[in-house]
């Protein structure tokens, strides 16, 4: 069956708005053109689309069932217009990317600076958030990948996801606030119940974060109640803020400075499970191969 794209165009307008004038409207054609066409495709498909009656007009299920068929194809078309017309503008292809600051500066840079001199005619955009923002941020089809911590409860089923690496939540502190959580031997630890933890204030990411999500969660299953004291989207100043005494902070272990005389992890008899950092892209839209490459760099790594 050979129908014209353009009357495909019509009919999604029309199912989702629900209104010809709004559809003419958003289509720059007039109303007229909207109905016929409307009719056009409903004649070639030998089914009818639309209820009409003078205030509002509604999909008839045969229109909905097109509707779930059409609307994926119709936004891969715009999505592939829109970077065409975005590559065209700025000189070259673009690539998405949304991670969290910490990921970004700790995880990605390196591999930036890779995929800058594989691909230098690509324009690397990255955009900055929270784990469960930037899984917001895939799925309206705003990037092309993100780089998230998991758990992440905003990742959906219709997400790739592909695991990069584990790391741990670790609890860090100056040993000069806090001399009774350290032994005085540097190199030796002082095992601690984890309940001893709320005996001080803790400084963690905001609400919004998985982390905070995960944090909560593990402490609740050890019948503990998590209250920080300090909460910040930022692990580099949750590190600063250790450092001159002002609460003991998490933050994930790839983060932490090889030598710091200024911070120490404290260790504790019950362990957090460890977590996961993890690709994403959506499985609906073709990658670029610059993406690719990116995607192969970060989960094949030694």
């Amino acid at each position: 069956m050979d129908i014209n794209y353009e009357l495909y165009k019509v009919f999604y307008h029309v199912a989702k708005s629900l209104s010809f004038s709004e559809a003419a409207a958003g289509l720059y054609i007039s109303q007229s053109a909207v109905s016929q066409s409307v009719k056009l495709l409903e004649k070639r498909l030998g089914q009818t689309l639309f209820i009409r009656n003078t205030k509002r007009v509604s999909l008839t299920p045969e229109g909905e069932m097109l509707l779930k068929h059409i609307e994926p194809a119709i936004q891969l078309i715009t999505r592939g217009e829109n970077q065409l017309s975005r590559d065209a503008s700025e000189g070259g292809m673009q690539l998405r990317i949304a991670a969290s600051d910490t990921i970004c500066r700790y995880v990605l840079v390196p591999f930036f600076k890779t995929l800058h001199e594989q691909f230098p005619d690509v324009h690397i955009n990255i955009i900055n958030g929270t784990s469960p923002r930037c899984a917001q941020m895939l799925e309206a089809g705003q990037v092309d990948l993100i780089v998230t911590n998991s758990p992440n409860e905003s990742l959906t089923g219709n997400m790739q996801v592909r695991d990069i690496r584990e790391f741990s939540d670790v609890f860090v502190g100056n040993p000069e606030h806090f001399p009774e959580c350290f032994p005085d031997n540097a190199s030796k630890t002082r095992t601690l119940p984890l309940r001893t933890l709320l005996n001080y204030p803790i400084m963690m990411l905001s609400k919004n974060s998985a982390t905070s999500d995960f944090l909560h969660k593990q402490f609740q299953r050890l019948s503990l109640d998590l209250v920080p004291s300090i909460e910040l989207n930022s692990n580099d100043l949750l590190l600063d803020l250790a450092r001159i005494g002002l609460g003991i902070a998490c933050v994930p272990d790839f983060c932490l400075p090889d030598q710091d005389d200024s911070l120490r992890r404290l260790s504790f008899r019950e362990s957090l499970p460890k977590r996961k950092l993890v690709i994403a892209y959506d499985e609906k839209w073709p990658l670029s191969l610059p993406a690719k490459a990116l995607i192969d760099a970060l989960t094949n790594q030694e």
